[in-house]
């Protein structure tokens, strides 16, 4: 590998190393946790999903700096021990994410950057410790819960009580699905009891919704149960378990877990999480999501 491409890296690389096909499920969690505290107006909801991108990214760059020496020994085919980018580089630019995403997020108010702080900070613990922790998926999901209060804080209601329980079912589904990730690195039987934190949301819509609503919602949750038994076959089902396939089809599904916990609210949102969901399944296909 010679300097050049060292000091070049190719745009694919940074894709890779951001993990993007991600992306769209980070927008739908900041279009989800604002539509539930009342939105706003447009300019404020963009700055959202620009500073949590960046957050985003900082956090995907500097897990494969903290993982380097794993991914040297267990997935040599990542940017950094593959030679098409080097530590230092991936290091600045992993801080240099997440400082820009903390500065947008102070153009939004006091509590947005509060929250788009304790993100940050959630970010670079998990990414330090997450292979050496067994709770660690846990601190996957905090990470996410944060991340739709930050995106409630900057709408017009604020952190308000339905914010904080979509966040805490998006905590728990992201738990499920992350201890089933952890099985692509580290050997043993494959456990049933994750696919119970997957189904939380579902209990909550179900719960929540009652009257009028009650059928709008069984329709969403119908929905996203059909997408988990389609991502859980390649676990379960498969004589040859595909994790990462699973694993991606999953992460796909947090857009449907966002339109479930938003209820359907208008055409034009549920038009937009299926913008999302489409966009989402079409980047994994180009970049891989794990």
């Amino acid at each position: 590998m010679n300097k050049t491409t060292l000091a070049r890296p190719s745009f694919r690389t940074l894709l890779v190393l951001g993990r993007v096909s991600n992306l769209p499920t980070v927008w739908s969690n900041c279009l989800a946790g604002w539509l539930i505290a009342g939105g706003g107006i447009m300019p404020r909801l963009v700055l959202l999903c620009v500073g949590a991108s960046f957050l985003y990214l900082g956090g995907m760059f500097l897990n494969d700096a903290f993982d380097v020496e794993f991914d040297r020994q267990h997935r040599p085919e990542r940017p950094v021990p593959s030679g098409a980018i080097t530590l230092r580089a991936v290091l600045i630019c992993g801080c240099g994410w997440l400082l820009a995403g903390v500065l947008c997020m102070s153009f939004l108010g006091q509590i947005p950057v509060l929250v788009a702080l304790l993100l940050a900070i959630a970010v670079v613990i998990y990414d330090a410790i997450h292979k050496i922790l067994l709770l660690a998926p846990i601190l996957m999901a905090i990470c996410r819960f944060l991340l739709v209060l930050m995106a409630a804080a900057s709408a017009v209601n604020g952190i308000v009580g339905l914010s904080i329980w979509t966040a805490l079912v998006l905590a728990a589904y992201i738990i499920g699905l992350s201890y089933l990730a952890r099985k692509e690195s580290t050997p043993g039987p494959l456990q049933y009891w994750p696919c119970v934190f997957l189904g939380a949301p579902i209990i909550l819509a179900l719960i929540v919704n009652q009257g009028p609503f009650q059928k709008r919602a069984a329709i969403l949750a119908a929905i996203l149960v059909v997408w988990l038994f389609r991502s859980l076959r390649f676990l379960y089902w498969y004589a040859q378990p595909n994790i990462g396939r699973a694993v991606s089809s999953l992460l796909a599904g947090i857009v449907l877990v966002d339109v479930l916990a938003t209820g359907g609210l208008t055409p034009g949102a549920n038009l937009t999480f299926g913008i999302l969901f489409v966009l989402a399944v079409i980047f994994q296909r180009l970049i891989p999501a794990t």
